[in-house]
């Protein structure tokens, strides 16, 4: 449990809360081919970072100070005999990305098996984050520019030049808002895309993925909604349609060939999605997933610019906050106290 701020015990209890989260996803990404392994394992890196996230040290820079400042806390239950050094710390934060993004993943699997988080119901969505640094003008990058940042038109928030990060997480109609997918790239990253390659990684327990206009796309709601062998997978996609073009969004083909078969599926879903059970589930994302991303950019103070410069330190610390938010959510719950003590834990720290 973690202990009050007075004692200073909560930092030794965050590191105990990471380990074996962390443990659980390098299993699945075992490290194979020529080489000596690394002195230090990724496991070891990535619960350092969590730590230095969740205590919102903003640069690589100050993250490593703090870990050094605390690490009479940190070698003994991580195993080490001494801290990486400042340029092997900020070398290996560019590759922790993947050991994240299955950690959030194996997190996700966990909460819904123990019961933590409903995943029956399902929202996803991309939210954008500006890049530190000035903007480029006429497609020119100034002085200072983040070379590796891309521009995307939101609706919310008009043009933005930045990152972004896509999350999946539990719509239930009562319950627990919890994370179960991630990942991160540049503003310009399509939706249907990056979402394509969750499909295959949503909870089983899964029967209804609410999205928003971004997601409407063919490809992406028959991986959802229909098997490899072309049966129905059970699951319906509930994404407003788009007209392209000025061309309707459903349109007419012969008869017989797949592209009808796909128009015919293309309708059936538009019936459902405003069916009076469609519209009661649809309302659901405005309760789940919008919520959380305000919440979440406001944890992390990411309601203005991004951490870093580049693509790789981005998609390690959104991430890593993505790790800590499912943690503290998941010791929430067990502990019966509410979605806020989350921000007073934070603060604690």
């Amino acid at each position: 449990m973690l202990r009050p701020a007075t004692d200073g015990g909560r930092l030794a209890d965050l590191v105990q809360l990471a380990i074996p989260a962390c443990k659980d996803a390098a299993k699945q990404l075992q490290r194979i081919g020529p080489g000596r392994p690394p002195q230090y394992q990724e496991w070891q890196i990535a619960v350092l970072i969590v730590v230095a996230v969740a205590h919102r040290r903003k640069s690589k820079s100050s993250q490593w100070r703090f870990l050094r400042e605390h690490q009479q806390v940190l070698l003994k239950p991580l195993g080490l005999a001494q801290l990486p050094c400042r340029d092997t710390y900020c070398r290996r934060y560019l590759r922790v990305h993947r050991l994240f993004d299955k950690t959030i993943e194996v997190q996700g699997k966990r909460a819904v098996k123990e019961h933590v988080c409903c995943a029956a119901c399902v929202a996803a969505d991309k939210s954008l984050i500006a890049a530190q640094g000035p903007r480029p003008r006429r497609r020119k990058p100034r002085p200072g520019t983040d070379r590796q940042a891309a521009w995307c038109l939101s609706g919310h928030d008009g043009w933005v030049f930045g990152y972004s990060y896509e999350v999946v997480v539990t719509a239930p109609r009562k319950g627990v808002v919890f994370p179960l997918l991630g990942s991160a790239d540049t503003a310009s990253k399509n939706e249907q895309k990056s979402f394509a390659c969750k499909v295959d990684r949503l909870p089983k327990s899964t029967r209804d993925v609410l999205v928003d206009g971004g997601y409407d796309g063919n490809d992406v709601a028959e991986a959802v909604e229909y098997r490899r062998d072309g049966q129905r997978s059970g699951r319906h996609y509930l994404c407003p349609h788009i007209q392209h073009g000025g061309k309707p969004a459903v349109g007419r083909y012969p008869q017989g060939g797949r592209r009808e078969r796909r128009r015919q599926h293309r309708c059936r879903r538009e019936r459902f999605f405003h069916s009076s059970k469609g519209r009661s589930l649809y309302r659901r994302r405005k309760q789940s997933v919008e919520p959380f991303n305000s919440h979440f950019k406001k944890l992390f103070e990411l309601e203005d610019r991004v951490w870093h410069r580049g693509l790789d330190n981005n998609r390690t610390m959104l991430l890593a906050a993505m790790v800590v938010y499912q943690l503290l959510s998941h010791y929430v719950f067990r502990h019966g106290q509410r979605d806020q003590q989350i921000q007073w834990l934070l603060d604690g720290l």
